[in-house]
């Protein structure tokens, strides 16, 4: 099979049909075999019953229904693991992708090599202020933590080779990194692609401000995991030696300080009424927690299984 499209939906109904007939046109009118996987992630407004009377008149289209709303990454993960075709793409169900995209990103994962093609969004018809520039800010950072060169990192639409969504696990509400937790497993040949990007036709959009407070959230866990999930006593373990040697240095410099001043019979002030101590001590007893907490973060790492469970209600 050449393409699996995999659509997470949350109260989508009225756009499913004109979707995926959309999807169904090009794919046709580019001789490309395809599925089309409709993750429900806990509608509650009918829409996996239009799932279900879609899958009826078009044995392409496939679905998985949460009993309750897990998320977006959850319903990729899903996705993914169910998905077989060469190429996997992603894209919203809100109609504000344009399936026209697919054969062209197609073309560039089969013919140029591409591991990943994340698609740009280059004139956005959402709202400037509350989306377009914390977009920009957004996208910014990123670039400079991940070091991944897409100017638009959460666009929805993005071409995928199968062995890369085999590869990844998305969870949390990573999916807004998906390229970055490629790029981590090892697949850097990762393109762009300016995309048409459609005003919302049904419904209203799912996410608020607080997206960005909690990207940025979510990035600094990412870099953190990727730079020393595997490897916990490296932070822990640095930083605990750091601040040991720093308290450990400012007692022993109180304590000759104090000894130097009484052998000389100069005024001095008792090591403990000094704050200084305390703070010194205080530098040990955290130096001591971080080497601890690197050790428990080694035996974690070490053990953990790394898979999620979600608890799918239906699925053909």
């Amino acid at each position: 099979m050449n393409i699996s499209v995999v659509i997470p939906l949350f109260n989508e109904k009225e756009s499913l049909p004109e979707l995926t007939s959309w999807i169904d046109r090009v794919m046709k009118a580019n001789a490309l075999t395809y599925e089309i996987i409709l993750v429900n992630d806990g509608s509650t407004d009918g829409s996996w019953d239009t799932v279900k009377e879609l899958a009826e008149s078009n044995r392409n289209i496939h679905g998985i229904s949460f009993r309750r709303n897990y998320g977006k990454s959850a319903a990729l993960y899903c996705g993914f693991e169910k998905a077989v075709g060469d190429v996997v793409f992603t894209m919203d169900a809100d109609l504000q992708d344009s399936p026209d995209e697919i054969p062209e990103m197609y073309r560039m994962i089969v013919e140029e090599g591409y591991d990943l093609v994340s698609g740009w969004k280059q004139h956005r018809k959402d709202n400037a202020l509350t989306k377009n520039l914390p977009s920009k800010l957004y996208n910014a950072t990123a670039r400079c933590i991940t070091g991944v060169k897409l100017h638009d990192m959460n666009c929805g639409l993005k071409a995928y080779r199968r062995e890369v969504v085999k590869s990844i696990e998305v969870y949390g509400e990573m999916h807004r990194y998906i390229p970055y937790l490629a790029k981590n497993a090892g697949f850097t040949d990762i393109g762009e692609k300016p995309v048409h990007h459609e005003k919302r036709k049904y419904g209203k959009s799912k996410f608020g401000m607080d997206r960005f407070v909690n990207g940025f959230l979510d990035l600094q866990s990412l870099w953190f995991l990727a730079t020393f999930g595997k490897k916990p006593m490296h932070f822990f373990g640095y930083s605990g030696i750091l601040m040991f040697l720093v308290g450990f240095v400012m007692t022993v410099w109180i304590i000759v300080a104090k000894l130097v001043a009484q052998s000389n019979g100069a005024r001095f002030r008792p090591v403990t009424d000094q704050p200084l101590f305390y703070l010194a001590l205080l530098a040990i007893v955290i130096g001591v927690m971080f080497f601890l907490a690197g050790f428990i973060g080694e035996l974690v790492a070490r053990n953990a299984s790394g898979r999620n469970a979600y608890n799918v209600r239906e699925e053909f």
